[in-house]
């Protein structure tokens, strides 16, 4: 059982999140698609403050003894995930960029030939 001093601060920190998270996407500091990973991230640890058992429940399953623990390893895999998610991101992103110079250049490569091609009559 969480202790109820811990519960209540853990509840307190999920709807700081949120607002942090809200705050974001209200000032687009977040672009939508990154906020949900936030959001659904928020959500789980809302589920697992307010319906504990199903947290105690899942660490069982798991074969994990200790439901510290067992948090502790969800929340680690939990941060695993959303870095793999932006670390995906991040590399799409890098390859359009990459493409995207790579056309540039050849549009400003064509450019110049023209240039030269109205100079040269």
């Amino acid at each position: 059982m969480i202790p109820t001093t811990l519960r209540i601060t853990l509840c307190i920190a999920v709807i700081c999140y949120f607002i942090v998270i809200l705050h974001y996407l209200k000032n687009k500091m977040l672009e939508l698609k990154y906020t949900l990973i936030w959001l659904v991230a928020g959500l789980v640890m809302g589920i697992m403050v307010f319906v504990p058992e199903l947290l105690r429940w899942f660490i069982h399953l798991l074969g994990i003894e200790d439901n510290m623990n067992g948090l502790f390893i969800l929340c680690f895999a939990f941060v695993i995930l959303i870095l793999m998610t932006m670390t995906s991101i991040a590399s799409r992103t890098t390859m359009k960029m990459r493409s995207i110079i790579q056309e540039m250049g050849m549009l400003e490569k064509r450019v110049r030939e023209l240039e030269e091609e109205k100079k040269e009559p």
